[in-house]
């Protein structure tokens, strides 16, 4: 009946194709990390194959990511909205960064 009280973070993860045109450059870069910001949860984004993740939150580092058109993005969340993040952010990229988005 109760929720337990420990909370336990929850991680969430997951990759889409990118198939904006010119790849991802300023304009879709601030779609994304304003989207990342409406989070509370850690995100975390590269292309596939990199070392490094990189914060989805900051748009100098996802426009320095350098994604080519038809690359592989991967998003990685850490907290208590990370599910709903990587969903939100795998969706955004698939439908080519519309210019609204719920």
């Amino acid at each position: 009946m109760a929720e337990s009280l420990s909370h336990k973070e929850n991680v969430a993860a997951g990759s889409v194709q990118l198939i904006h045109s010119v790849g991802m450059h300023a304009r879709p870069a601030v779609k994304l990390t304003k989207l990342a910001k409406r989070f509370s949860s850690e995100i975390a984004v590269r292309v596939a194959g990199a070392a490094d993740w990189i914060d989805a939150k900051s748009v100098a580092s996802v426009v320095a990511m350098r994604a080519a058109r038809d690359s592989i993005i991967e998003f990685e969340a850490t907290g208590l909205d990370a599910q709903a993040a990587v969903a939100a952010l795998v969706l955004l990229v698939e439908q080519d960064f519309p210019d609204t988005v719920a």
